[in-house]
């Protein structure tokens, strides 16, 4: 228990001493005082009131004394919140190969997207950016804490916005010139696609020194199976010349030994994520891994009223002492 709490307690005691004087007064009313027959003829005692005002004031001085000892004070507290967040810029493939239909019910780009949104509901702290790329790479969003906009940008994002084809070096180029006048203790990007980089005019090796020389870490998730993969595909009836969409098998292969290296020359990590779950689990191990740091400075203004309590209680004290002294108490019967 705090010392302040502990005189608090004790300053109950007052009002005790106070309701024991008043019943031991009701107990015993009749007062003897030797020699009364020489008080006939005078005027009465002090009255009942005048009696019990020293052990009163004697019990409020203790109580006003233990009230000081707790220290009062009065002011106000200020607290201002510095958050010293991490800039993290998701960089989207948006190739056509992210239609694939291998994260049942949706597709690859759907559950991506809301993963993707998930984490940043989580972010609240965080500047986050948005990149997509495919044949080429695009912001959507700059690092930013507006939730809401970062999240319809999201909502925004479709298959064929790009020409085709998976650019990884460019995507990662542009993720780091959003990044490049971040003053974030800590820049993060996390690069998400299911393909290999055949595509764009910036190598992926010449954009992760890049990286590494201004100290981003790249987190790298491919997503999806390699391999022959459920794949919606355009197909135009030789007969009628109509074009319809039927689901087919198609080849895809991801570049995981590309992506084990940009994360391992950039201090993040390489997840691989086959279904909507473990994408899931990955983007929650990235939330766990860059957490925020966040500073609470308080400013403080009190104004100490511990010496006028004191003083009010020594009055007390005194004035019960002084009415103790002239004769104004309880006679025991």
């Amino acid at each position: 228990m705090e010392r302040g709490a502990i005189w608090l307690w004790a300053a109950l005691l007052g009002p005790w001493v106070v309701a024991l004087a008043w019943l031991r007064e009701r107990q015993g009313r009749a007062v003897i005082f030797p020699g009364v027959a020489r008080l006939k003829g005078r005027p009465a005692g002090p009255r009942v009131a005048l009696r019990q005002a020293p052990i009163v004031l004697a019990g409020l001085g203790l109580m006003i004394a233990a009230l000081a000892l707790a220290r009062p004070q009065h002011g106000s507290l200020r607290e201002s919140q510095t958050t010293r967040g991490i800039d993290i810029i998701v960089a989207l493939d948006v190739s056509g190969s992210m239609a694939a239909e291998d994260f049942q019910p949706l597709n690859r780009i759907a559950v991506a997207k809301q993963v993707v949104a998930e984490f940043v509901r989580r972010r609240v702290n965080d500047r986050i950016g948005l990149v997509v790329f495919a044949g080429k790479s695009l912001t959507k969003s700059p690092p930013t804490t507006d939730v809401a906009v970062l999240l319809r940008q999201l909502d925004d994002v479709h298959l064929d916005m790009l020409p085709d084809g998976t650019a990884i070096g460019s995507g990662l180029a542009t993720s780091l010139t959003r990044l490049r006048r971040s003053q974030a203790k800590s820049k993060v990007i996390v690069l998400v696609t299911d393909g290999a980089n055949n595509a764009g005019e910036i190598d992926p090796a010449t954009a992760t020194d890049l990286a590494r020389a201004m100290e981003v870490r790249v987190y790298t998730i491919g997503v999806g199976r390699g391999g022959q993969v459920p794949m919606p595909m355009q197909v135009q009836d030789p007969f009628t010349g109509r074009v319809s969409m039927r689901t087919m098998m198609t080849e895809v292969q991801i570049d995981e030994g590309l992506l084990e290296r940009i994360a391992d020359r950039t201090g993040g990590e390489f997840f691989r994520a086959t279904d909507s779950q473990s994408l899931r689990n990955i983007f929650d191990r990235i939330d766990r891994l860059e957490k925020s740091e966040i500073k609470l400075a308080a400013y403080r203004r009190y104004r100490e009223w511990y010496v006028p309590v004191l003083l009010t209680a020594a009055g007390t004290l005194a004035t019960a002492g002084a009415l103790w002294a002239v004769g104004f108490r309880v006679t025991p019967v």
